[in-house]
């Protein structure tokens, strides 16, 4: 078990932590020397630390099967990840730029609509995805800011440079675990954070809370703020629960809600309490009966109305999902440029339209080179990695792509950077990805760091806690 780093293996990817046999980079190493320092009892001891304080703090995610949910401990690699914040607030910057032109887009296409006028995205585009929302149409909101949290996921590439993957922009999840994966780390290696000056995590909640009082309607100083979650057989709930707690704010279903006079009350043994901000963790089609599902028994009714009227704010609002579609995804260097006048700090990866003629051909012709994506799905599912697919696959996506062609986009497969992962034949490298959570309404904050999620399987580039991945602690420190 003991690390043996002239056995770790340097493959053609970028390692994060490694730049050649026993030799890491400037930021790591004086986790390198500390890991050098670890006998095989020390491992041992700190990986049953680890799974001690992660079944005494509760921290668990449910997996949907076919038998049956699965309630699942969290899985953590106990060898953190390390940025230097020089790296990273360029990173920041970036992530504030992209989400302060997705909210003026979103904000413009329910709105003043110029960008069709400009002709810069087709019209059908935006009317055919699936998180569009005519009911949207005309709403005026706190700082034009639609999508207040958000996740955006990054990967470096095969060069070390932070590559935007894709946003997230309805329901953003994993930041509770990002948060206690600090906590259990600190458990685990308190050593190591005396040899850092690593950069907080511990102040998101106050944040978001701040970020939803400034969006409650008439300013209110102390706005009643409830989380509305769809309940306790929901995979995130345990950071539903998490968040509200954190917050001080009630965690809600919509049972415990009412819509009276349009206007949003909270059930409670005292009575009705009017309520003024949602942080809510249900899909738009279950928020409201009498407008999305009407079988939805995870909303309340009237809860469009009191919002369209601005008794009640939402986060993130009703219709922002139409900037999380993979295919809106391609246009948003674009978006930048014309929204802000500014070229993009963070590049998206390489993609193509399904839905292009020209782009089709391209990707018909090279499926076995390229990764398809579905334009609407989340959790690594639906997906076809070319280099790794059967000929059975890639012909049965030529079929989806041909057939769906508005539902797809293709994109190379990027080499993702690896980072060590203890095993029980030592340190080996995996493909990891990286999740920051970013806040906007009057300001924009960004964590430090933020989830890293990690493919366990040697060679596998599925992140996916639903599918097998892991995560580690992300530490950006100051140089």
């Amino acid at each position: 078990m003991q690390f043996n780093w002239n056995q770790y293996p340097i493959e053609n990817n970028f390692d994060e932590t490694i730049s050649s046999p026993s030799y890491a980079r400037a930021p790591s190493r004086k986790l390198l020397t500390f890991l050098n320092g670890l006998t095989d009892e020390d491992i041992k001891d700190r990986l049953e630390a680890r799974d001690t304080a992660i079944k005494t703090i509760g921290i668990s995610f449910t997996v949907y099967s076919e038998s049956g949910n699965i309630d699942r401990e969290w899985p953590l690699d106990i060898i953190p990840r390390i940025i230097s914040s020089k790296e990273w607030h360029r990173v920041e910057q970036g992530l504030i730029q992209r989400l302060t032109a997705l909210n003026l887009f979103i904000n413009d296409i329910y709105n003043g609509k110029k960008i069709f006028k400009d002709k810069l995205i087709p019209l059908d585009i935006i009317l055919s995805s699936p998180g569009y929302r005519k009911e949207c149409e005309g709403v005026s909101l706190p700082f034009n800011t639609w999508a207040h949290i958000c996740g955006t996921d990054l990967i470096r590439d095969d060069k070390g440079k932070f590559l935007v993957l894709e946003d997230n922009l309805r329901i953003p999840s994993g930041v509770s675990y990002m948060l206690e994966n600090r906590r259990v780390t600190k458990r685990v290696l308190p050593e190591l954070f005396e040899s850092y000056d690593v950069k907080h995590l511990g102040e998101y909640p106050n944040h978001l809370l701040e970020m939803l009082s400034s969006i409650a309607p008439k300013k209110k100083k102390e706005p009643e703020i409830v989380v509305l979650t769809p309940g306790i057989y929901n995979s995130a709930y345990f950071e539903h629960s998490y968040l509200a707690q954190q917050m001080g704010a009630e965690l809600v279903e919509g049972s415990d809600l009412v819509v009276d006079n349009d206007i949003v009350y909270m059930k409670t043994v005292a009575g009705l309490r009017k309520v003024d901000v949602i942080y809510r963790r249900v899909d738009d089609l279950y928020l409201d009966p009498d407008v999305f599902d009407e079988k939805s028994l995870l909303g309340v009714r009237g809860l469009m109305k009191a919002w369209r009227k601005g008794n009640v704010s939402i986060a993130n609002a009703p219709g922002a999902g139409v900037a999380d579609d993979k295919v809106i995804y391609t246009f948003v260097p674009k978006l930048i440029k014309y929204y802000l006048d500014e070229d993009p700090i963070l590049e998206n990866v390489e993609s193509y339209l399904c839905s292009d003629p020209e782009h089709y051909e391209f990707i018909r012709n090279n499926l076995h080179n390229l990764v398809i994506k579905p334009a609407n799905e989340s959790g690594g599912y639906g997906m076809l990695i070319g280099p790794q697919a059967s000929s059975k696959e890639i012909s049965k996506f030529k079929k989806l792509i041909k057939k769906y062609g508005r539902n797809y986009i293709a994109q190379p497969l990027i080499s993702l950077s690896t980072c060590p992962v203890t095993t029980p034949f030592g340190a080996k490298p995996r493909h990891i990805d990286l999740r920051p959570f970013i806040l906007q309404s009057k300001n924009s904050y960004v964590t430090a760091g933020g989830l890293t999620r990690v493919a366990m399987k040697k060679g596998s580039y599925v992140v996916n806690s639903s599918q097998g991945g892991g995560s580690k602690d992300t530490w950006v420190i100051d140089s």
